[in-house]
C-alpha cells in the first residue's frame, strides 16, 4: 500500500491526501482545512472510535457485550488495526479493516500510556471508509458489516485547522466560542441531538460539517490552533465507566454513517 493517496476534485482546485486511510490533509485553493500531525494539539489528523467510545480504564479495562466482557482501551479497538486499500480512483478511495472474533490484537499504548497489553472483541466485524471528493465537498462513508444485533458504538474524531481564536461554531441552535470549548475540558462539549455545524471568522475559509446516522456532535481542544467536529452515536460521559455497555446500539447487519465536509469561502 502506498504511504500516501492522493485524490483530486474534478475542478482540480481541491487535494484530499490519505495516509493508510487516514485524511492528513484537505486542501480548497491551496489553503488547508485540516490539523497538521506535528503542530500543537493532537498527533493525528482523524480517527475513528469503535465499537466504544470513551474510556475504559476505571472499569479495568472491561466492558460488558452480551457475549461477555472484552478487553478494550479507549475508544475501542479499530485504532489498533491497519487500513488495507479496496479502491482507489481519481476523486475516491476506499479502506477496510476486518476483525475476527475474539482475536487478540497488541495493544500499541502498552505499557507506556496503558497497563491493558491485549485486546479483544467477541464478534466478527468488516469497517470500510470511503472518501468521496466533489467540486464543493469532501464525503466520509462508513459502513459496518458484522452479524446481526452486534453492539456498537462508532464515534469519528477529525480536527481542524484554527487560523483565528475569534472563531464561532454556529448551529441551528446556538453559536460556540473557542473559549467554551476549552472550558468543556476532557470531557468535551456535547451538542446533543445535533447533525449538523459550521464555522466560521477563520482566516478565508468558512466550513460546514453535516452528519447522517450519527445522533449527536461533540467539540474538543486544548488548544487554540485546533478544533476536534466529533460525531457520535453516544456520549460516554453520561454515564459511569461501568455503565457504558448502555450506550450501545445494536447492529442490523449493516450499517451506514456519512460525514460531508463544504468548505466555503467566509
Amino acid at each position: 500500500m502506498p504511504d500516501k493517496t492522493r485524490l483530486y476534485s474534478p475542478d482540480k482546485k481541491t487535494i484530499a491526501t490519505i495516509d493508510h486511510g487516514e485524511l492528513i490533509s484537505y486542501q480548497v485553493d491551496s489553503i488547508e482545512v485540516m490539523h497538521q500531525k506535528g503542530d500543537a494539539g493532537w498527533g493525528n489528523t482523524e480517527i475513528e472510535m469503535f465499537p466504544t467510545i470513551g474510556s475504559t480504564k476505571e472499569n479495568q479495562f472491561s466492558v460488558q457485550t452480551p457475549k461477555g466482557d472484552a478487553k478494550l482501551d479507549q475508544h475501542g479497538i479499530l485504532r489498533v488495526m491497519d487500513y488495507l486499500p479496496v479502491r482507489i480512483e481519481k476523486s475516491s478511495a476506499s479502506f477496510h479493516k476486518k476483525y475476527a472474533a475474539n482475536t487478540q490484537l497488541s495493544n500499541h499504548k502498552y505499557p507506556n500510556k496503558s497497563s491493558q497489553q491485549w485486546l479483544n472483541w467477541p464478534y466478527d466485524f468488516e469497517f470500510i471508509k470511503t472518501f468521496e471528493l466533489s467540486n464543493e465537498a469532501l464525503k466520509i462513508i462508513f459502513e459496518i458489516k458484522s452479524e446481526k444485533d452486534m453492539p456498537l458504538m462508532l464515534g469519528f474524531h477529525p480536527a481542524f485547522k484554527i487560523y483565528s481564536q475569534n472563531i464561532i461554531m454556529k448551529t441551528a441552535g446556538q453559536n460556540i466560542s473557542l473559549d467554551a470549548i476549552l472550558e468543556a475540558g476532557a470531557s468535551a462539549f456535547l451538542l446533543k441531538d445535533c447533525r449538523e455545524i459550521s464555522f466560521t471568522n477563520n482566516g478565508s475559509l468558512a466550513v460546514n460539517l453535516k452528519t447522517n446516522g450519527f445522533k449527536h456532535i461533540m467539540l474538543w481542544s486544548e488548544v487554540t490552533n485546533m478544533v476536534c467536529i466529533e460525531p457520535i452515536t453516544f456520549y460516554p460521559s453520561s454515564v459511569p465507566v461501568h455503565e457504558l455497555h448502555t450506550g450501545f446500539d445494536y447492529s442490523s447487519g449493516y450499517e451506514k454513517f456519512e460525514v460531508i465536509i463544504s468548505p466555503s469561502y467566509d
